[in-house]
């Protein structure tokens, strides 16, 4: 299985434009999920806006050996992928807020539950989104509209 370390995200390093605040940190993540689940997640904070006002995003990558050679790298396969999006600095407090309480546990269990999942689930790359709809989450699996 492939192992990666959650980054740290190091103020002077966060080449966001002043307008923009990712609304988690490495920490917030890293204690939701706990020791053994952040040695096996690639974690990322991106440094462009998502246009459907996505602000949490993880992906499941499948152990599809066919990809080798088309793109994706084996230690890829069988893991999961965390992205952090910024957002307009001015929503990061309600954002950081309703991620912490909402989004984070349910990431939580979603990472749990694919790491426990069927392998005819586990052979198909899956995905959950998570963006903030009038103070609270709304989210989506599979890209999928949001509800």
């Amino acid at each position: 299985m492939a192992s990666a370390i959650l980054r740290r995200m190091p103020a002077r390093n966060r080449r966001l434009p002043r307008d923009l605040s990712w609304p988690l940190t490495p920490t917030d993540i890293r204690t939701v999920l706990g020791a053994q689940e952040t040695d096996t997640v690639d974690l990322d904070f991106g440094d462009r806006l998502w246009g459907d006002g996505t602000a949490l995003h993880v992906e499941w990558v499948p152990p599809i050996s066919s990809n080798y050679g088309g793109g994706i790298h084996p230690g890829w396969w069988s893991t999961v992928r965390v992205r952090v999006a910024p957002l307009p600095a001015t929503e990061r407090a309600a954002a950081r807020h309703a991620l912490r309480q909402i989004a984070l546990p349910e990431l939580a269990a979603w990472i749990s539950a694919a790491r426990h999942a069927p392998e005819a689930w586990t052979l198909s790359r899956h995905s959950r989104s998570w963006r903030l709809e009038g103070g609270i989450t709304a989210y989506r699996d599979d890209q999928r509209p949001y509800r």
